[in-house]
Order: C-alpha cells, then structure tokens, then sequence
C-alpha cells in the first residue's frame, strides 16, 4: 500500500531524470503515459470524424452538432469538482479507474444515435465522465508528485497526448477515406475498446489513501470558497482561449482571409503536434512553485500574443509571405502555450491542499471548460468578422490574463492560512 508521506519521499530522493531514452523512469508515469497513449489513440480516431459522420451520414446541421458539443461541455463543468472531492473521500485510483471505464461503455451510445437530441443526451454522459475523469487524473498527479516534478509529469503526459491524437487520426484518415458508414462506426466502437483498456491499464497505479476526514466545521466543498484560487482559475480560463482561436479560427482566417493554399491548416496543426510532442518537458523544465510558474504563465502570454500578430499580417500577402508569416506564426504561438501550460500547473497545483488535491483541480478544469463554452463566439467575432484587429485584440486579452496571474498567485500564496489551506506544496 502507497500511502501520500511514501510517495512523497519517492519523488523527492534526489534529482532522478525524467526519462532514459525517452522512457520514464518512475513506474507510475509509465503506467500513466502507457494509458494516456492508448486512451488517446482512440480519441483522436474520434475527432478526426466525428463532425463528418453526424452531419454527412446522420445528416445533422453543423448547428446541431455544435449544440451537442455545448451541451456536454456544460454537464462536464457541473461534475468535475463533484468528482474531484469524491475522489479525495474515496481514493483516487479506483474513481478514476471507474470513470474512464463508464465513458468508454458510454460512447457505444454514438452508435446508435440518429437525432439531435439522442446525440445530446449521449455527449452530456460520455463528458460527464470524461471531465471527472480528468479532474481526477488531475488530483491524482497532483499527490503522486509534488512541485516541479509534478508539472514534468503533465508535461509528459500532454507530449503522449499529442502523440497517441496524431496516430489515432491517422486511422480516422482511413474511416475517411473509406467514407462508409460502418467504417465511422468501427472508429466510434474502437474508442470505446481502447477507453475499457485504460480503464484497466489504470490498475496498476499505486494505491493512494483517501484524505482524512472532513473537520467539524470545515466546508464541504472548500475550494469554491477559496477566492484567489477561484480567480486563478477565471484567469487560466481567459488565457485559455488561445486554444479555440487555433483551433477554430486560424483554419477559416488561412481559407478566407489569406493566398495560402487550405492544405496548410494541416502544415500549421503538425507544427503545434510535433513541438509540443519533442519540447514541452524541455520548455518546463525549470517551472516548478507557484512563483516562477505564474511568472511563466506572464512570459507566456507575450509569446502568444506575438504569435497570433504574426497570424494576423498573412492576410493580403502574396502567397509565399502568407505561408511564411503563418508557420512562423504558429511556431511562436506554441512555445508560449507549452510555457503557459507548465505555468499553469504549477500554479493550481501549488496552490492546492495535498489532501483536497481532486476538488481543487476540478475546480481548475471548470477554468478551461468555460473559456471552451465562451471562446467559440468572441473568437469568431473578433478574428474572423473583425479581421486583422481582432487578432491584435485577442493576443492583448491574452497577455492581460497572463500577466495578472502574477498578484492574483502571489495573493492566493499569502492568504492560504486564511482559507484553511495548510498543506500546500508551492
């Protein structure tokens, strides 16, 4: 049995690398990227054609899938600090063990949905669990390993991510390519296998106690009373949109608004894959307590600003200037989300009580969930009909949140006696 003082020792002894060869050294990060390799591998099979199966094959509005992804980022948002205290009450392995496991059995329900609102009611389950599950691998990472090694361990892990999403949409290129019924099906139905796989795989982890019982007295749900690290979180939340304006805006600036060839929206996704693939622990390296991590997240937000200005003057340049500012534009954009991402763990992390580690990182997943329900509209408004201006405006929002985190961590740090939080690690 493993319990938290053990573990702690564990990864404090002495300045063990990361990896050897590329292959983590703690077993439990092994066991963790293992799963995140598998577990993503069918994610990215998933989202390569998803959106082309329920709007060709199902015959949906564009519309009507978007408000089916709304809907199940507002039911995740709802559960993930639930998920998290249960996770502190009861253990951490084996919620997070059951929860991949009841996603993976929840995605079946893509198979036979055939209406708006069967896809509806299926997204809202399948990310009920999903966002707990997260909020709970969060908390778990969290106890497993403190302080700088715990934002390499996510570092790792977001690097596996990438790698586990490129392969897995390789063989969604292949449903597509296909682009026959039972060939997305297969995709959806592969997802749910390799979701029952990790769940498994999740079993091997070490055994961490449940926290102590609650005192008399002390709140439930603590960490929605925690002031600055709630406003923490709304910050990460607004830096976050950097995500939604790659993701969604750049591919419709490069087809609507530059002499770029649209195949370079693919050129423009790789770059992003293989950097954050081969340097995002490299770039984290020296990004370990609540100080250096929020002035991090500050450098961060100047990168991507930076990188988003470059994306701007592509439009009306000839087509080789347009290529050229974009790719440049996407390299800059990714060094500052890997260093604003490290920033970032560090940060809640830090900030969060040992034993509370789940509700806390729950809470900073309602951060990113939210900047994922709010930045879609304000992206589009301000990059795409606005134009030119609106990237400028974007990256200036972007460096503002960033920037604050810097006092907005510094007084969640002094004022952690104050909201019961005694056994923080940053």
């Amino acid at each position: 049995m493993t319990t938290d003082s053990a573990v702690g020792q564990h990864v404090g002894d002495g300045p063990t690398p990361l990896t050897v060869k590329g292959i983590p050294v703690d077993p439990s990060l092994r066991i963790m990227a293992g799963a995140t390799l598998v577990n993503t591998f069918g994610n990215g099979a998933l989202m390569t054609t998803f959106a082309l199966y329920f709007t060709r094959v199902v015959g949906l509005r564009p519309t009507q899938v978007a408000l089916a992804f709304s809907a199940g980022a507002f039911a995740g948002l709802l559960v993930q600090v639930p998920a998290g205290h249960f996770a502190d009450l009861r253990g951490p392995r084996k919620v997070l063990q059951t929860l991949t496991f009841a996603g993976a059995v929840a995605m079946l329900g893509l198979l036979f949905v055939r209406s708006v609102w069967a896809l509806v009611a299926v997204m809202a389950v399948i990310e009920v669990f999903d966002s707990g599950g997260r909020a709970v691998r969060s908390g778990y990472i969290a106890r497993l390993a403190e302080g700088g090694r715990a934002v390499q361990f996510k570092a790792y892990l977001r690097a596996m991510t990438n790698v586990g999403i490129s392969f897995g949409a390789m063989l969604g290129g292949l449903a597509l390519w296909v682009d026959q019924s039972w060939a997305y099906l297969a995709v959806f139905a592969l997802n749910a296998v390799t979701g029952v796989m990790t769940s498994f795989w999740l079993g091997r982890l070490p055994y961490i106690a449940p926290a102590p019982v609650r005192r008399v007295g002390e709140p439930r749900m603590a960490a929605l009373r925690d002031l600055p690290f709630v406003v923490v979180t709304l910050l990460s939340g607004v830096a976050a949109m950097h995500f939604v304006a790659i993701e969604l805006a750049l591919p419709l600036w490069i087809a609507l608004y530059t002499s770029a060839p649209k195949s370079l929206v693919a050129i423009t996704l790789m770059i992003n894959t293989v950097c954050v693939a081969l340097l995002q622990v490299r770039v984290t390296r020296n990004i370990d307590l609540v100080g250096p991590s929020a002035r991090a997240m500050a450098r961060s937000g100047f990168w991507i600003a930076g990188g988003f200005a470059l994306i701007a003057f592509a439009s009306g340049q000839p087509a080789w200037l347009a290529i050229t500012f974009l790719c440049a534009g996407s390299f800059v954009h990714v060094i500052g989300e890997m260093i604003g991402s490290g920033g970032q763990w560090g940060v809640q992390m830090g900030l969060a009580p040992r034993e509370s580690q789940g509700q806390y990182q729950g809470l900073a997943g309602t951060g990113f969930s939210l900047s994922q329900m709010v930045a879609p509209t304000l992206v589009t408004v301000l990059c795409i009909e606005w134009g030119r201006p609106g990237w400028f405006v974007m990256g200036a929002l972007i460096v503002l949140a960033s920037v604050l985190m810097v006092p907005a961590a510094d007084w969640a740090l002094r004022s952690r006696e104050r909201y019961g939080v005694l056994t923080h690690t940053g």
